[in-house]
């Protein structure tokens, strides 16, 4: 009798599972499908590139004379207006150089004073001896000899005022250097960076070593580092804007001024600057933010718009299979796109306003 039981066991349960087979076959679990609708939106199409921030008035402030930097009257987040004492290089040097020029142009005024009397004698005494020798009281080789000291207190003369002239011009550049000695402001702006710090000093034989970095923050540019593969799409004039990572909800509008023509290789890849400038009123942007960059390359006002996901297989340029639900059922339409974006795309032909594309499915369809 235990044999019997489990087999009649066995055989139920072998019922209950073709009964569960049967009932979930012959009723196929329906198809859900994720829908959205057709609407009407203003459609943008960008490029997407990450820049960094500048200045768009950036100077280095340097020096033109050696020497101590005595003092320096500014700190690194000070505005400053033009003009502004910024500091002071020890102008002892250049004030020593001003005294040994005026000491030698008093000197040589005096030479050529001496200089101009002998002339004179010299020119009296050729005049008298002509007289002389008109009447044959002086011989000819005297005559000659009082004509060349003539010509030659005029060749001193004319050495003196170039010397004059020489030590005039030394004397105006170490004017002008004590001037370089005192360090100001060349424009407006904010002190974004200080390279010689007070009490050190600073050698300007070869080149103007820099003091510090003034920068005029109330105009920023934005460099974008954009692909080749895009750059080929961008023209000065196109509308561009950018968010900062402390703020991505503010946006920041500009217009793209130009695009660099010498590229930059990152990591094998080749990438170009493209650049334009946003007003900086309330000092919000600061020097070297990164920027997440839009560049638009064309907008439709009231475009019919479908997510991209929501596209099927390509049939041609611009021609694609879309999925539409109808009345419970999926249907094929053949559609023609224009501009798209990156979750977007325009239905230019094929779909109307209110129609739900498919954009995804769910459950098993058996036949």
């Amino acid at each position: 009798m235990g044999r019997k039981k489990r087999g009649l066991i066995g055989i139920v349960l072998l019922l209950a599972l073709a009964i569960l087979l049967y009932r979930h076959f012959s009723h196929p679990t329906p198809v859900e499908f994720k829908t959205v609708k057709v609407t009407k939106r203003d459609l943008q199409q960008s490029v997407l590139a990450t820049g960094q921030l500048d200045a768009v008035r950036k100077v280095d402030v340097g020096a033109q004379v050696s020497g101590q930097l005595e003092s320096l009257n500014v700190e690194i987040g000070d505005t400053v207006k033009k003009g502004q004492l910024l500091g002071i290089i020890d102008p002892q040097q250049a004030l020593n150089s001003i005294r040994e020029g005026e000491a030698t142009l008093q000197e040589l005024r005096a030479n050529l004073q001496q200089a101009q009397a002998e002339q004179q004698l010299a020119a009296v005494t050729l005049q008298r001896n002509r007289e002389l020798a008109k009447v044959q009281a002086v011989a000819r080789q005297d005559l000659d000899k009082y004509a060349t000291e003539l010509t030659v207190k005029k060749a001193q003369v004319d050495t003196i005022k170039a010397q004059i002239a020489k030590n005039q011009a030394s004397l105006d550049t170490a004017r002008l250097n004590l001037t370089y000695t005192r360090i100001e402001a060349p424009m407006d702006g904010d002190v974004v960076q200080i390279t010689t710090l007070q009490g050190q000093t600073v050698i300007a034989a070869q080149q103007a070593p820099n003091i510090l970095t003034l920068a005029d923050m109330h105009t920023m540019l934005v460099k974008a580092q954009v692909s080749e593969a895009d750059v080929i799409n961008l023209k000065p004039g196109q509308k561009a804007w950018f968010t900062v990572l402390g703020d991505p909800n503010k946006r920041f509008d500009g217009v793209l001024k130009d695009i660099q023509p010498t590229p930059e290789k990152v990591n094998n890849a080749i990438f170009y600057y493209a650049r334009f400038e946003v007003p900086n009123p309330d000092g919000l942007l600061r020097l070297q933010m990164t920027a997440q960059v839009h560049i638009q390359l064309s907008a439709v006002n009231d475009a019919l718009a479908i997510p991209l996901v929501a596209l099927g297989d390509q049939i041609a340029d611009e021609r694609y299979h879309v999925s539409v639900l109808e009345q419970g059922k999926e249907e094929k339409r053949e559609v023609t796109i224009g501009i798209r974006n990156n979750t977007d795309v325009q239905i230019v032909s094929g779909l109307s306003v209110g129609e739900e594309v498919i954009i995804s499915r769910g459950g098993a369809e058996t036949n």
